[in-house]
């Protein structure tokens, strides 16, 4: 049975379709394809894109203070607003990465394990 957009796990978060980023990829490329963009996805212009979907995100956050986790206070027009930045966001990262052939995927989760070994668990005392 297929999770309508509605749908809600046992701690009343939103239960999410697992899309991977190649899908992701994949339809990003058919749609620039289709429309004959990928002249204008060099690198850099992306990465202007991506920085100015960034300051879109953040305007959403600017002059709110502290948000609580799930956004309890929030609209859900103002949930479906930061679900689009957030959107953006995402989708120039990823044919940031494909331009320039990289694996977002798996560099990711090499970053993670990264991060552990820099920043390893201590235990109290």
């Amino acid at each position: 049975m297929e999770n309508n957009n509605n749908s809600h796990d046992q701690y009343g978060r939103k239960v999410m379709k697992d899309v991977s980023l190649q899908e992701l990829r994949e339809r990003l490329v058919e749609f620039s394809r289709v429309r004959g963009w990928d002249q204008y996805h060099s690198p850099r212009n992306l990465l202007l894109a991506l920085v100015g979907e960034v300051g879109e995100l953040s305007e959403i956050f600017q002059w709110k203070g502290e948000v609580a986790r799930g956004l309890p206070n929030w609209t859900s027009d103002d949930k479906e607003h930061l679900e689009e930045e957030l959107s953006d966001v995402l989708l120039y990262l990823v044919q940031l990465a494909d331009v320039c052939g990289l694996d977002l995927g798996q560099a990711a989760l090499t970053k993670i394990v990264k991060n552990a070994q820099k920043y390893p668990v201590t235990k109290p005392t």
